[in-house]
């Protein structure tokens, strides 16, 4: 009967573990973006995949959007770093069941890196960042991002590059209640074993 019961508190203990374990994986592609020493700006990239479900040929799941700070560097089409002042990152799934799946910002650098070798006509870059933010459930989140996009020096001279295709990692941070929950419900049965131990 004890065995039971300590099942019982144990799985207990682990639906707010699982409750604070939301994780949200996000594959998007297409999309321009708007770029100067003032940041970037990206609207409407094309939700591929979300958490595994793909969308069909010529459909999208929802959007990514995001928008950095200052570029920290003299020239866009060579690596540097944009600020996280003033950024914002949101995923939207579209549909009837759409709406925000997470919206939040950068935070600490954003790197821009240019991996395309030199002299290149065509111009690849890769973006990276941490994200901080809430899921649609209210739970605070954290996660990271890379984005990839491709130019020519002509047009990101002018302001544009394009998204070739981006990946999105976001999860949900633990509250300090239910870690604290959770301690005491470790104390407790411990406390069982240790009687039953003495006895």
């Amino acid at each position: 009967m004890r065995r039971v019961v300590i099942l019982a508190l144990l799985a207990a203990l682990a639906m707010p573990i699982a409750a604070w374990a939301d994780t949200i994986t996000v594959d998007n592609k297409f999309g321009s973006i708007s770029i100067s020493l003032a940041g970037i700006s990206s609207t409407h990239s094309e939700m591929k995949t979300y958490n595994g479900l793909n969308a069909g040929p010529g459909h999208s799941l929802g959007y990514v959007s995001f928008g950095t700070g200052a570029f920290s560097g003299t020239s866009l089409a060579s690596s540097g770093t944009f600020s996280s002042t003033g950024s914002w990152f949101d995923i939207v799934r579209g549909g009837k069941n759409g709406g925000t799946i997470f919206s939040g910002s950068f935070v600490g650098p954003i790197t821009w890196t240019l991996t395309s070798p030199a002299g290149s006509r065509k111009l690849t870059f890769t973006l990276t960042g941490n994200l901080v933010g809430m899921l649609a459930n209210g739970h605070e989140a954290k996660g990271t991002t890379t984005q990839y996009f491709v130019s020519t020096g002509y047009q990101i001279g002018k302001g544009v590059a394009h998204i070739t295709g981006g990946t999105t990692s976001i999860s949900s941070t633990p509250e300090p209640g239910t870690l604290g929950l959770l301690g005491t419900g470790l104390v407790g049965i411990a406390g069982i074993f240790r009687r039953r131990k003495s006895a």
